[in-house]
């Protein structure tokens, strides 16, 4: 018995033996095989990311800025009257565009649409349903055109030594970012674009090219920038001559050129400083020729009225001449290290424009070269209770002399650019994050103007600097004097010349003197309709 336990004894432990043989052999097979599926994924995993790397490069990134707002608009007019729109809505969409194929270069575009709700106003004078004007309801469906808005579209480069120097420099063009540019941005709650939002607020096309000097100087921020563009081409178009793309020497406009340097001579982050230096050449304006109902002209040789009735009526866009601009601008952000103020933000600009006429007729109202400054103050405070926050409220004034004049044409304020007042205006707005796709904003931006062509172009008509109070007073002194002013026109000025001449208050002039008189006073009537005293816009989007 025993002989049969020790035999089955060794045979089950030779047994053991091959099996614990054939195991290890297995287990080392595997451990192969493992490491050669191991070293495989390692291989599909280069190449999978070399494919993403490759299609990141190949595709355009999007992101989407979509507000929509209710506006409460209010005019007072230099006659007395007033204008408003107590319920005007509208939608801003920005389709953001970013592409970059290596770390060099850079693709940025934004896709634009700014409408009113139910009303498509690209065309003012078309009218047509169908169409769009005041309706749009089949603007996307009818037949039209192949129009699409380009807010932006520029090629960036992005270098890293110029001239062989540890400066970081940057080239760029195509349409530019030169909209919402630094501190106008901060009540749009909008990241800030390039130029000083002081002086420049308007879409153009060009380039530019920044150099870095923080690290050649040891100065934080410092930088300069070099901008050049087009504000308008003079060219024929194709098909209308034989001549296609030529000087169009009958446009009235030859072509509007602006070019600056933006210099930074110190930015931490937290105090941060900017100037800008302009000029721009050829820049367009336009006069007004008095006429009668029969657009005629108002007045004959002898300053006689030609007609019962006289109109103001704009005439052709030309070029007047050159204009100078600078301006400098601070801003603190985080006045403490610590605590409450770590999060406000002060700021104050002072801008500066000088005009240069080449006409006989000058420009902005004035035959010489005159010169306006504008200030600008502002604050941006946290609400919050120590531990939540509750949101943004930011307070801002600023104030234009007489022959002031920036170029913020496209600023975000339903009444006009509040940044080229010429006069006093004010800004409160409350700005809350509702969460990390969506904020809410309330704005109330009241402007006093203390000059007309505030928001007008750079001739005798739209940026003229009349007083506003001389037109007052002008515009009552014809209705005193029997003169009558309404939509069809200014009427009665014989009976105004004939209550003028001899009248000791207007010194006793002679018939041609008061026919002179009578004419500045009928100007001021026909004009105090059309003269913005006081604007007002409530917004919440």
């Amino acid at each position: 018995m025993k002989r049969i336990i020790t035999a089955s004894l060794v045979a089950t432990l030779a047994l053991t033996s091959a099996n614990a043989s054939s195991v290890n052999d297995r287990i080392n097979d595997l451990e192969a095989e493992l490491a050669k599926l191991q070293k495989k994924v390692k291989k599909q995993n280069k190449k999978i990311n070399e494919v993403k790397a490759h299609d990141a490069g190949d595709n355009i990134k999007w992101g989407v800025d979509m507000r929509t707002a209710y506006d409460n608009i209010n005019y007072d007019m230099a006659d007395g009257s007033t204008a408003k729109n107590d319920d005007l809505y509208s939608m801003r969409l920005w389709l953001n565009m970013a592409y970059a194929p290596d770390a060099n270069n850079v693709f940025k575009g934004q896709l634009s649409m700014n409408k009113a709700f139910g009303a498509d106003f690209a065309s003012p004078v078309n009218r047509t349903f169908s169409l769009g004007g005041q309706f749009d309801w089949t603007s996307n469906e009818a037949l039209t055109d192949n129009s699409l808005k380009v807010r932006q579209a520029y090629w960036l480069y992005l270098g890293e030594s110029a001239f062989g120097l540890d400066m970081p420099w940057t080239f760029s063009i195509g349409r530019r970012p030169s909209t919402n540019g630094f501190l106008s941005s901060l009540s749009q709650d909008d990241p800030a674009a390039s130029p000083l939002g002081h002086m420049i607020n308007v879409e153009y096309d060009g380039l530019s090219s920044k150099l870095d000097l923080s690290k050649v100087t040891g100065v934080p921020g410092m930088s300069i920038k070099l901008c050049m563009g087009k504000g308008s081409t003079n060219a024929q178009p194709l098909f209308e001559t034989p001549t296609p793309y030529a000087d169009n020497d009958f446009s009235g406009v030859d072509e509007v050129s602006l070019a600056g340097f933006i210099f930074e001579p110190y930015n931490d982050g937290q105090f941060i400083t900017k100037a800008m230096i302009y000029r721009a050449w050829n820049v367009p304006g336009q006069d007004v020729a008095p006429t009668n109902e029969n657009d005629l002209p108002a007045f004959d040789n002898l300053g006689n009225p030609t007609g019962t009735n006289v109109y103001l009526n704009p005439g052709a866009f030309y070029n007047t001449g050159d204009m100078d601009g600078a301006v400098f601008s601070a801003l603190v952000d985080g006045l403490t290290e610590e605590g409450y103020f770590a999060d406000a933000k002060v700021f104050g600009s002072f801008g500066w424009s000088k005009s240069h006429p080449d006409t006989v007729s000058g420009m902005l109202g004035s035959p010489d070269s005159e010169t306006g400054t504008s200030y600008w103050f502002g604050t941006y405070l946290p609400v919050t209770d120590g531990e939540n926050n509750y949101g943004t409220v930011g307070l801002e004034y600023n104030h234009g002399s007489e022959y002031w004049r920036p170029f913020t044409y496209a600023e975000d304020t339903m009444i006009g650019s509040k940044l080229a007042t010429r006069g006093d205006a004010w800004e409160a707005n409350y700005t809350y994050q509702i969460n990390e796709a969506l904020s809410m904003q309330l704005r109330y931006v009241k402007a006093d103007y203390e000059y007309t062509g505030s928001n007008g172009f750079f001739g005798n008509y739209s940026g003229s600097t009349n007083d506003i109070d001389q037109i007052k007073t002008g515009s009552d002194t014809f209705l005193a004097l029997g003169g009558a002013v309404d939509q069809d026109g200014v009427h009665n000025i014989g009976t105004v010349i004939g209550n003028i001449a001899g009248n000791p208050a207007f010194g006793s002039p002679d018939a041609a003197t008061a026919q002179a008189i009578a004419q500045d006073l009928a100007g001021a009537a026909a004009f105090a309709p059309n003269v913005v005293e006081s604007a007002e816009d409530f917004r919440f989007y």
